[in-house]
């Protein structure tokens, strides 16, 4: 959306902030246009800690696919809990995307809902169904 060349000028000025979440806490964005990227890996803490620096006048939005989640065992997703906490709170959208709205290779969808189908078989019977080679019978 903007100039690539300018970019170098915009986080000069302080227009544009790159920051690590880490470096969220205690601040209040006012005026501000706030993206949270890869949120799938924050924990439920880090979420409640990013979504209440939210100041006047700012938007929030927070993107990631809950398919894609790397936090060590046991951690549960910020992002997963913050749409059962927050799914019924006004002028709070969630837009939830499929393989229909995969952008890359045409194979890309059909791998998303591949691994939605293994994931949702899993969850069934808390073990993965195995699926026969080609040539096996």
């Amino acid at each position: 959306m903007i100039d690539p060349d300018s970019i170098p000028r915009l986080m000069a000025a302080g227009t544009i902030e790159v920051a690590p979440l880490a470096y969220m806490r205690g601040r209040t964005l006012n005026d501000a246009f706030i993206i949270l990227d890869e949120a799938q890996n924050t924990s439920a803490e880090q979420m409640k800690m990013f979504l209440t620096r939210l100041g006047f006048n700012s938007k929030i939005v927070v993107t990631g696919d809950v398919t894609q989640i790397d936090l060590p065992g046991g951690t549960t997703s910020g992002l997963k809990i913050v749409q059962e906490i927050l799914d019924d709170v006004d002028d709070i959208h969630f837009s939830r995307l499929t393989s229909q709205d995969v952008v890359r290779h045409k194979l890309v969808g059909k791998i998303v809902d591949a691994y939605g189908q293994y994931d949702a078989a899993q969850g069934a019977n808390g073990q993965a169904p195995r699926k026969p080679r080609r040539n096996e019978s």
